[in-house]
């Protein structure tokens, strides 16, 4: 028996953890998939069959999944718990190129690996998923992309004035509140970059993540209304894109070290 619970889902990613409850030694065939599946063992482990190859997994080796695979499955040893990243193939292919030479479908989890895996597990859980979950996916996919993958990570020859043009133009297009601001794929897709070779361009060129660099932004903004005497810290949070109000507090904290509550205060 499966469970399933998505932690994180948009139009090119879903992030699940999959609860297995299967105990049997046979293999049980599975359905062609269309889209690129990474998934990582927390729990338990199994046994992995595609084109005649096997794969013992658990919490140090995982696997790469491409569409169309007809796979096999084997729970020797009883249930599993995993998480599950499903990519669709153009967010797959920004990443590992149109078409990429693989050396194998198995993926060692190191400490790196798994700590990118647990830190994307909690940004998906977390009130951020357009930014903070996106950056993490896009740092674990490009691991595993050199593992797997016999060519290097696109990264679209990136220049050191281009990185600046880049990151300039993504800076207006958040400032002015353009509707593709919303999250990390949108803005790139309307740069016509990669979401990779952008998070890395902001990385390169001021120092931080660009999920911290538009949380800065919109933390100033929530500053500007509670100094005008913004009351309602709720209708703020909709208002600047916030998850939740927790949401907001989280943030003007993380930036400004006090609360919505605490900054009104010090400033009306």
């Amino acid at each position: 028996m499966l469970a399933f619970v998505d932690l994180a889902t948009n139009l090119d990613f879903t992030v699940t953890a999959v609860d297995c409850r299967d105990d049997h030694r046979s293999w049980s065939s599975e359905e062609p998939r269309e889209d690129v599946r990474i998934v990582f063992v927390r729990q338990g482990g199994f046994r992995r069959r595609v084109r005649g190859v096997c794969a013992d997994l658990d919490h140090t080796v995982g696997y790469l999944g491409l569409p169309g695979e007809e796979e096999q499955f084997a729970h020797p040893a009883g249930g599993d718990k995993c998480t599950s990243i499903s990519l669709t193939p153009a967010i797959w292919r920004s990443l590992a190129g149109e078409a990429p030479r693989l050396d194998g479908a198995s993926v060692y989890v190191g400490a790196r690996l798994e700590l990118a895996h647990r830190q994307l597990v909690a940004a998906a859980r977390a009130a951020d998923p357009d930014y903070a979950a996106v950056e993490g996916l896009l740092g674990l996919v490009a691991e595993v992309v050199r593992q797997v993958v016999t060519t290097t990570v696109p990264d679209g020859n990136p220049t050191d004035a281009g990185d600046r043009a880049l990151v300039s133009r993504a800076r207006g297009v958040i400032s002015d509140g353009h509707p593709a601001a919303v999250g990390l794929i949108p803005l790139a897709q309307l740069l016509g970059v990669s979401p990779y070779r952008l998070s890395r361009a902001f990385t390169r060129v001021l120092g931080v993540s660009l999920t911290r660099y538009r949380n800065r932004v919109r933390a100033t903004r929530a500053l500007d209304r509670l100094e005008g005497g913004e009351p309602g810290l709720a209708a703020l949070a909709a208002d600047l894109g916030f998850a939740d109000q927790a949401h907001l507090c989280r943030t003007m904290r993380e930036h400004f070290g006090h609360t919505p509550t605490a900054l009104r205060r010090l400033l009306v």
